[in-house]
């Protein structure tokens, strides 16, 4: 490494989650990756399998955000409406080979949250949320 910061190793520079710009390229499950992509954001219209309950995700909140692609969490699929903290902002994730299971998480602007996990438990934390998607 040179330490220029222009230099990752052929990667792009990661950007912050606001600073993305939305990917419209359309995209099948299988293709969506393990890894949160640092260069762009995958919009939920633009994945061709995306379930009615996704593409309305972000309907009821302020300046009604479209869902952006996360990462895989398991086999979860994991999707965010609105901003990473300090505002409203929905969760949702889906199992891969099962879309019809879903589930949500509610985050609000004091960083509280509210949301069902698969085990049938309710969480008020994002964390704990996410640790009932891997069965913990």
């Amino acid at each position: 490494m040179s330490g220029d910061p222009s230099d990752h190793d052929g990667q792009p520079p990661a950007l912050r989650y606001d600073q993305r710009p939305a990917d419209h390229t359309p995209i099948h499950t299988e293709a969506l990756p393990a890894t949160p992509t640092r260069d762009r954001n995958i919009v939920a219209t633009a994945w061709i399998e995306a379930p009615e309950q996704l593409l309305t995700l972000g309907d009821d909140l302020p300046d009604r955000p479209e869902a952006e692609y996360k990462r895989r969490i398991g086999s979860w699929l994991l999707w965010r409406a609105g901003p990473a903290a300090g505002g409203d902002a929905r969760y949702w994730a889906g199992r891969a080979e099962d879309l019809t299971m879903q589930h949500t998480f509610r985050l609000f602007p004091d960083n509280t949250g509210d949301g069902e996990g698969p085990s049938g438990r309710r969480h008020a934390k994002f964390r704990s949320w996410k640790e009932d998607l891997l069965g913990r």
